[in-house]
């Protein structure tokens, strides 16, 4: 974590999906690291980009493909393996875990919003046992960064996360009770991780769907996915732009 007496000098920036990567490696000119300089396990399909940019040493990491279907590896485990692996070995100051999400009108979410998650929590771990219900929700509050929502002027709320793109009756009845306004497949795994090595992160999702929308989310999802990681990219400059030459408390 980052020393209060200086500024923060290395960013991790955790990604899930290539075409959500790929207009931010191009905006920070990035280079992937070739595998025989990677610190990476043998075998592990992880992608890492690292570069410099206004003072950040800027590392992306994202879960790679699948091995076997050749498609991005989203979900919470390949999330939270390489999120996991990343902080031990890149030691990063700050987390920006961004990406894109489905949002609920009825909170005030519409397509290309970005918004930075107060909160976190899982909509489909059900343990139905006294205090085993709490672990399986993981309900936590973000790395609070009130300069960079009142200087940049994101929209805020929870965010609730789960392994399927569509929404069964029961993955509804607990997106509801976590008070989400964004739902995603990999935030909360991220803040887990982040917590266990006692690293700030932050959350900045885009929506692409409309989860409470007329519209099949995945239609919607891959309709908006382009235009999408373009404001995905402008918010995620602007919170690294703000970030350079600040210390954690300035956040």
């Amino acid at each position: 974590m980052a020393a209060e007496a200086g500024p923060i000098s290395k960013v991790l920036i955790v990604i899930a999906m290539q075409k959500e990567a790929t207009p931010l490696v191009h905006k920070f000119n990035l280079v992937e690291a070739p595998a025989h300089q990677s610190t990476f396990p043998k075998g592990a399909p992880w992608v890492w980009y690292h570069g410099s940019y206004k003072g950040l040493h800027i590392d992306l990491v994202l879960p790679g493909m699948d091995a076997v279907l050749g498609v991005d590896s989203v979900g919470t485990v390949p999330v939270a393996v390489v999120t996991s692996f990343s902080i031990q070995t890149l030691k990063p100051d700050l987390i920006i875990n961004a990406g894109t999400a489905g949002g609920f009108k009825a909170k005030g979410a519409s397509i290309t919003d970005v918004f930075l998650a107060s909160d976190v929590a899982f909509h489909d771990r059900r343990i139905p046992i006294p205090i085993f219900d709490m672990y399986g929700t993981g309900a936590r509050k973000t790395f609070a960064a009130p300069n960079i929502l009142k200087e940049l002027n994101l929209k805020v709320g929870k965010l609730s996360t789960g392994d399927s793109l569509d929404m069964c009756p029961q993955d509804k009845e607990l997106i509801l009770r976590n008070d989400a306004t964004i739902k995603d497949m990999e935030g909360a795994a991220v803040a887990y991780v982040a917590d266990m090595f006692s690293t700030p992160a932050i959350f900045v999702k885009a929506v692409t769907d409309i989860v409470d929308g007329v519209k099949p989310t995945y239609e919607e999802f891959l309709q908006n996915l382009i235009a999408v990681t373009t404001a995905l990219e402008l918010a995620v400059t602007k919170v690294v732009d703000f970030i350079s030459g600040k210390r954690i408390s300035d956040l």
